[in-house]
């Protein structure tokens, strides 16, 4: 009989005092008995309607049906004959408005918690039957990535499963792309990435790290090394900034260059080789999910913490359960404000930023409320640091440095419903299409282009 309550079962979490202290993971992560209980409220409707709001289309049905009967090794099996990465989506997809905003349970209260029982099954395999996979027999053609992210590494495993030789090459020293350098351990432990990451090394993806594809060697000089097609996964890691008077002082920082420190170079640690400024009032200007990442990390390192935002509450683009995280560790939000100014002092680094307050006027072209300058409503918050985290754009490295490839006026590359690009042989997906973006919406694009290069190259 379904269990009929109208709440998720709860996440067990680690005490907001405890965990400002830690990097440790914030989600402790559903006991079996957990999971079966919340399992036994999905209804199984007929149509599948979540399904539908899954960018990689996980049969959540299904997967849902063996974790009410215990089968939770079954379930992991479902889910992973159309994702890559199980145990990263059930922890940083936004499920909230994909999957989940779907589900028949959220007309008359919460949904079913899809995404704690895809992290659940996935973690419970890695547990207790994590072995090595087999690379399925070659079929004789090779495809190259550009980008170990969450587009790249779908792909590769997408490919990889066919038959395909496949071969990676990423910029950084390590594969994981922003799952390793911009979302926080205390989100997304990186140990669990490295252990997906090593599942398609088992499929027999070939990954080349330190390699800067448009430095290193070109697309086409890898094209000449006898790839028949290529996927640009290479994400959107170029930071905006705010172009105002003082942005260039001591201090300032995009949150790229924070998060990258504390995620990839561990600067957090003790003794770290790559050290980071521990301020002690830290302003971050945004509102998004990098923005709480971006906050949440100095305020382990001890700070004060202020988010400013220009919109208010309702407009906050971050999700939901992140925010309210922020909230519960001590972060300050100051909405309805915008930055205008940064001030200095006699030795050139920050020490305050003026902002001005807001208030919301006619709908923009997104929709939503255009903020509005309140005349004279100026005030400064003291800070000894900003952080800017108001979205990333794509490097252009590899448009200046290959022909045939066409970009909009963003920068991005342009596909067509497909992945390709303008280009014969070249696909493209993720962040390096449509600016910064969610984890599964890349690896969505990432799926969708290794459809495409298979019968594309099957016709070929």
């Amino acid at each position: 009989m379904p269990n009929m309550s109208l709440k998720k079962v709860e996440m067990p979490v680690q005490d907001p005092n405890v965990r400002i202290t830690n990097f440790k993971e914030v989600a402790i992560g559903y006991t079996e008995a957990m999971a079966l209980e919340e399992a036994q409220r999905c209804l199984h409707c007929n149509h599948s309607p979540c399904v539908s709001g899954c960018p990689v289309n996980v049969s959540i049905p299904e997967f849902i049906n063996e974790v009410k009967k215990g089968n939770f090794e079954e379930a992991f099996h479902i889910i992973s004959v159309t994702s890559s990465l199980p145990a990263v989506c059930g922890r940083v997809c936004p499920q909230e408005s994909q999957c989940e905003a779907k589900c028949i349970r959220g007309i008359k209260g919460e949904p079913v918690a899809i995404g704690r029982l895809e992290r659940f099954v996935a973690d419970y395999h890695r547990e207790h039957h994590d072995v090595k996979l087999e690379k399925p027999a070659s079929n004789g053609h090779k495809v190259a990535i550009v980008g170990a992210g969450p587009a790249g590494l779908t792909c590769a495993g997408d490919l990889a499963r066919k038959g395909y030789e496949v071969t990676i090459y990423e910029a950084l020293h390590v594969a994981g792309g922003v799952l390793m350098y911009g979302i926080p351990e205390f989100r997304l432990p990186k140990e669990i990435v490295q252990k997906e990451i090593n599942h398609l090394k088992d499929l027999g993806v070939n990954i080349i790290t330190n390699f800067v594809v448009g430095r290193s060697d070109s697309i086409d000089a890898i094209m000449d090394e006898g790839y028949e097609a290529i996927f640009v996964g290479s994400g959107a890691g170029l930071p905006n900034f705010l172009n105002l008077e003082g942005e260039n002082l001591k201090g300032v920082y995009s949150a790229n260059e924070v998060l990258t420190r504390i995620n990839l170079m561990k600067a957090y640690k003790e003794g770290s080789a790559t050290p980071i400024y521990k301020p002690k009032k830290c302003v971050v200007v945004g509102g998004g999910n990098v923005a709480m990442d971006a906050a949440r990390s100095p305020r382990r390192l001890g700070a004060e913490v202020h988010i400013v935002y220009r919109r208010s509450m309702e407009e906050l683009p971050a999700r939901k359960e992140e925010v309210e995280h922020a909230q519960e560790e001590g972060v300050i939000f100051n909405l309805l404000c915008n930055p205008v100014k940064v001030i200095g002092d006699e030795n050139g680094w920050i020490k305050g930023v003026e902002v001005v307050r807001m208030e919301l006027g006619e709908p923009d072209a997104s929709g939503r409320r255009r903020p509005v300058e309140i005349p004279g409503s100026n005030f400064v918050i003291e800070a000894d640091c900003l952080i800017v985290a108001i979205g990333t754009s794509p490097n252009p490295l590899i448009r200046t440095t290959t022909e045939g490839l066409e970009v909009n006026r963003k920068g991005c590359l342009i596909v067509d419903e497909n992945g390709k690009t303008t280009r014969d042989g070249i696909y493209a997906g993720g962040d390096a299409v449509t600016g910064a973006a969610t984890v599964i919406s890349a690896m969505g694009a990432g799926k969708k282009a290794a459809a495409s290069i298979h019968e594309y190259l099957r016709k070929k």
